[in-house]
């Protein structure tokens, strides 16, 4: 990949961003969302000014469950996508992700394109992002190009596999992983990029000394879709939809795992980042749901949708009795569908969502706040 000509890669690039942009216009399929119900306890709710969104992954703490997903950079028109996108992180606080950078590391003059995340954001939380087949010097370069304050290793091997020029050797991928975590400085989050982390990968990435990994699942920007479409022959259409959900990756997550979980991929609103965060997510990224309105509207446009998005999820919380974010992960959940049936091939007891607050003692909310 480090040898192919600038001029390809940000073709592909701009490529890739129109594909994505046209997908996202296409309106918002179901998806595996769609197959959970939370419960609903008429008087469990409590109050939307009690609840706090502030959020806390590991030693990080994010001042919201919510971050704008890493999407694009590298040419001149995905840079103007960038500083819309990093002003609307400046302006809400939500931590921002950008697209991969290799780009920017084999071709110098392309860098500015990522760089603005951090010059229209220079006291956000921006995260760099490189593909898991680059060297720890490379996510070394990665991390100091945008001041990162995390990295995020993609694994895309389903991508890059119908990819026409993608890579086709995945075998060095989990040790690289491992030499990247053991020499950079900043978190590094292990994300797919809407494949899915299974339950065994999520273990490896344990092993490998991961700590914090986005489960970026099935159901939104579909890669398989994008390359297939530029490939002459469009010979790859079997896969698409290949992988599993967000959904169930977490469901899939191993008990009692030190790996601290975030959620992407098919996340349409508010409700779907609340079902996420029930299913035990710290925070769940939006990528092509804001990318329509960065692209068409630029930050005046995002900045109040995500505005929007944050109240509607303070008043879900309080709708579902949660005083934060964590309280959803014990909220009742109804799995059912096609979800249940791959859970209970999976071995997973779908039924087990569905009781979780009879687990925990009753909190009684007087009118003034008080509980009881």
């Amino acid at each position: 990949m480090g040898t192919e000509r600038a001029g390809n890669h940000e073709s592909r690039k701009d490529e890739h961003l129109a594909l994505a942009a046209e997908q996202a216009r296409e309106g918002a399929p179901r998806n595996d969302f769609d197959e959970l119900a939370f419960v609903h306890h008429a008087l469990d709710g409590g109050d939307a000014d009690d609840v706090r969104l502030d959020v806390r992954l590991g030693e990080l703490r994010w001042p919201a469950p919510l971050y704008i997903n890493g999407m694009t950079g590298g040419t001149a028109t995905t840079a103007r996508v960038n500083r819309q996108l990093a002003i609307a992180a400046r302006e809400t606080g939500l931590p921002v992700a950008s697209g991969s950078m290799s780009i920017a590391l084999d071709h110098p003059q392309t860098a500015h394109g990522f760089r603005v995340l951090r010059e229209e954001n220079p006291d956000g939380f921006v995260m760099a992002n490189l593909g898991a087949g680059r060297s720890p010097d490379d996510a070394l370069r990665a991390v100091e190009l945008v001041d990162a304050d995390a990295l995020q290793i993609h694994v895309n091997a389903v991508q890059e596999t119908v990819m026409p020029e993608g890579d086709r050797d995945f075998s060095g991928w989990a040790r690289s992983i491992e030499r990247i975590v053991a020499v950079v400085p900043v978190p590094v989050i292990v994300k797919e990029v809407g494949f899915g982390l299974s339950g065994r990968t999520q273990r490896t990435l344990t092993e490998l000394g991961v700590r914090i990994a986005d489960v970026s699942g099935r159901g939104g920007t579909d890669f398989v879709r994008i390359e297939n479409d530029r490939r002459p022959l469009r010979d790859y259409a079997s896969l698409v939809g290949f992988g599993q959900s967000a959904v169930q990756s977490l469901l899939d997550a191993p008990a009692e795992s030190p790996l601290v979980l975030l959620a992407s991929g098919g996340v349409r609103s508010p409700l779907d980042v609340a079902k996420a965060l029930a299913l035990g997510a710290r925070a769940v990224g939006v990528a092509g749901g804001f990318l329509t309105a960065a692209t068409e509207g630029g930050a005046p446009e995002l900045v109040p949708l995500i505005e929007r998005w944050l109240e509607q999820l303070r008043q879900l919380c309080a709708l579902l009795g949660a005083d934060s974010p964590e309280d959803l992960a014990r909220t009742d959940l109804l799995v059912r569908g096609r979800l249940r049936e791959d859970c209970e091939l999976l071995g997973i007891d779908p039924a087990a969502y569905a009781r979780r607050r009879d687990a925990r003692p009753r909190t009684i909310h007087e009118p003034s706040g008080r509980t009881r």
